[in-house]
């Protein structure tokens, strides 16, 4: 009797003493082992594909490093805190601020568009808190925020390569510019494309802008632009809202071209769009037909676990991912002082000198902004087809 006791109440000294000691490792790295990131994205409103590619990339990410990342020694696990911020630069910053004095976020994803970008990284830099912007191609997103950083060029930038690929290569002598006053990142790269196109060469034949919220009353606008005698008509709208203008060019016979930027890039686009856009120029950041090793592996993964290719958003927010993962194996180690962790996750970032991801070769500036290649595709078959890359001198 004494014999068969012995057993079981050894069993059970020896299962006390493992869960102690599981109790004590938990206990000893900080945040019970848990990082939380936020991500700031906009699930409803104008651009809801934005936030669901953004999703994905996020999950796929999680997935391929089995959730955890090990620093000084210890292993932790990334619980992500999803907000909508309905594509309002309002609601960005407010959710920013919850997230991060009442989640207790250690660095966040997102936004995507300057429009919530913008306002979202006042916050975040006021607050000390890291802020990726997967997207966001303004330079008031991280300019005089050291707490704010971004994958993407800029609009300066891509500006500068569209206007000098019209006047140099098509040898475009006139040209004309609409956008939407109430948007951020369509208001300021139609400014850097006016600036370049005048610094190119090109007379500015018709330059307006336009109510986004009310894009069926366009016609009056895009009447006018058919009386001038522009050849290219440059228009840097979200992929939403070209198709709509574009269809209604067609309608009123207009036989000109039409170049977009960066907010172009979406299968929804290409679908909507159809033969009218046919022929079409645009910048990107991504093409599937990058050869690179982490473009490829990549895509690879992303195609194995959703079953079609990715697109710009997944492929930049993948590599906001990679860069947070950097920036945090630079800190080194966690305290369990958030203010600290913030700082040190903020430095470890900074760090960063030169990275290669899903989106290219980039080196980071002391604003935080990469400096990398701008690809030009130009649309056949509803598809975006490479045509060019033209990086910095």
């Amino acid at each position: 009797m004494k014999k068969s006791l012995l057993f079981p109440l050894l069993a059970l000294l020896v299962s006390l003493t493992g869960l102690a000691c599981q109790t004590v490792s938990s206990a000893t790295t900080p945040y019970g082992g848990v990082i939380r990131i936020g991500h700031n994205a906009p699930f409803t409103g104008a651009i809801p594909l934005v936030a669901l590619s953004g999703r994905e990339a996020i999950d796929l990410w999680l997935e391929e490093h089995n959730n955890q990342i090990e620093l000084d020694g210890k292993v932790y696990r990334f619980e992500i805190i999803e907000r909508d911020n309905q594509t309002s630069p309002e609601v960005a910053a407010r959710i920013t601020e919850e997230l991060i004095t009442e989640h207790d976020i250690l660095a966040m994803i997102g936004p995507y568009a300057s429009a919530q970008a913008i306002p979202a990284g006042e916050v975040a830099n006021r607050l000390k808190t890291p802020m990726i912007s997967p997207w966001s191609t303004n330079p008031n997103t991280t300019r005089n925020r050291p707490y704010v950083f971004r994958i993407p060029f800029l609009d300066d930038f891509q500006a500068e390569v569209i206007a000098y690929f019209l006047a140099e290569e098509q040898r475009v002598q006139n040209v004309a510019i609409l956008y939407s006053e109430q948007s951020d990142y369509s208001r300021d790269i139609a400014r850097f494309f006016r600036e370049n196109a005048q610094a190119s060469g090109m007379n500015i034949v018709f330059d307006e802008s336009f109510d986004a919220n009310d894009l069926v009353n366009i016609s009056s606008h895009l009447e006018r632009l058919a009386q001038t005698n522009a050849e290219v008509l440059f228009l840097p709208q979200y992929y939403n809202e070209v198709p709509i203008i574009v269809n209604q060019l067609a309608q009123i016979g207009w036989t000109g071209r039409v170049i977009g930027s960066d907010s172009w890039a979406s299968t929804e686009l290409l679908t909507a769009c159809g033969i009218n856009c046919e022929g079409f120029y645009f910048s990107t950041h991504w093409t599937p037909s990058n050869t690179s090793e982490p473009a490829q592996r990549f895509i690879k993964l992303y195609q194995a676990r959703y079953n079609r290719l990715p697109d710009d958003l997944a492929a930049l927010t993948w590599d906001a991912m990679e860069i947070l993962a950097l920036g945090l194996q630079n800190c080194g180690s966690l305290s369990g002082n958030l203010e600290q962790d913030r700082e040190c996750l903020q430095q470890g970032l900074a760090a960063i000198d030169a990275f290669e991801g899903a989106t290219g070769k980039m080196r980071f500036n002391e604003e935080g902004d990469p400096i990398k290649c701008v690809l030009l595709v130009r649309i056949e078959s509803q598809q975006a087809q490479f045509y060019k890359q033209v990086c910095p001198r």
